[in-house]
Parts: C-alpha cells; sequence; structure tokens
C-alpha cells in the first residue's frame, strides 16, 4: 500500500513532556518508514491525556530528533483515545486529500485501531511496532488481552451509534449520514 501519510497513535508518556517506551518505539519505527518513502507525511496523534503538554508535541519533537523533516510532520492534538485518533485523524485526511494512510502501533492494538480508521470510512492500513522493548510475554499477553476487551467495547459503540455525534461534529456532517451505522 502506498499511503499518503503514516499515523502515529499516541500512548503513556513517562512524565510531563517524556516519551515512554512505547512512544519512543512507535516513532522511532514511523521515522524509518518515513525514511524509506512509506508516505509523504507523519500525522502525530495525541492529545492531552494526563499533565500537559500533548503526546503528539513530545512525538513530534522526538521525531525531529531523529531525524525526520518538520516540513513532513503534521500534528493532531486532540486525540484521547483510538477512537479520537481516527475521528481526527480523519479530519486531516480530508482537508488536505489524503486517501490512505499506514497506522503505527503496538502489535495488539493494531486490529482495533484499523477496525476503528475502516468503520470510519478510512482507508488505513497496519504498520505495527515488532520491538517488544523491555516488556515480558506476560505484559504482552495482558496487552493482547486488555485490547480483545476493548476490541468488544469499540464494536459495541459503533453498533449503538455513539460514533456519530463527535465525527459529525468533527468533520462537519451534521445532518447527513455518517459512515459506520
Amino acid at each position: 500500500m502506498t499511503a499518503d501519510a503514516i499515523v502515529v497513535l499516541g500512548a503513556a508518556l513517562r512524565a510531563p513532556g517524556v516519551a515512554g517506551p512505547a512512544l519512543r518505539r512507535r516513532v522511532a519505527h514511523a521515522v524509518r518508514l518515513l525514511a524509506d518513502g512509506a508516505a509523504g507525511h507523519m500525522v502525530l496523534s495525541g492529545g492531552v491525556v494526563g499533565p500537559p503538554p500533548a503526546e503528539a508535541v513530545v512525538m513530534r519533537d522526538l521525531a525531529m530528533e531523529m531525524g525526520a523533516p518538520a516540513e513532513r510532520l503534521v500534528m493532531e492534538d486532540q486525540a484521547r483515545n483510538t477512537f479520537e485518533n481516527a475521528v481526527y485523524t480523519g479530519r486531516i485526511m480530508r482537508e488536505r486529500g489524503w486517501r490512505r494512510v499506514l497506522v503505527v502501533t503496538d502489535p495488539f492494538h493494531v486490529p482495533r485501531a484499523l477496525y476503528v480508521f475502516r468503520r470510519l470510512g478510512l482507508e488505513a492500513a497496519g504498520a505495527p511496532v515488532r520491538d517488544r522493548g523491555d516488556g515480558s510475554r506476560w505484559v504482552w499477553y495482558a496487552a493482547w488481552g486488555r485490547e480483545a476487551l476493548a476490541f468488544v467495547k469499540s464494536w459495541y459503540l459503533f453498533r449503538i451509534g455513539a460514533h456519530r455525534p463527535l465525527l459529525e461534529t468533527a468533520w462537519g456532517l451534521s445532518g447527513q449520514s455518517t459512515t459506520g451505522k
């Protein structure tokens, strides 16, 4: 898949303004993909989840330290969860006329992230980070279990239409039919 952009999904900060290990791995993987020509731009998606700054700000600074050119970086600093990552990235895609994105996140998060992006009608492919870092096998098993439950929750929220209000507001679709019935 030739993508218009690589979307890096946020992860917990170690401290205000300090990237945690998962975020570092995701940004490093995305910078490699950008350098290899997988896409023309990188969207750094993550808002303020704990104390400021937004995850996107930390990711941008980290990506530039790793050699990514500032003019190819786009910040999405509102999202606080996977659904909002997709909604606000989708708005950027619509504004810029982009059609396809590569979603960079941890392997256990890829199925749910792609489900959400695709339910919103966005053409997305996964580009999982293969490096587990220091995480033990049990930590990863637990992460897969949490994601399985989160996937079911995402399915249910789409089923009852909980996505529609934010999607209509963010994409300016008031009164129009929204994707993800």
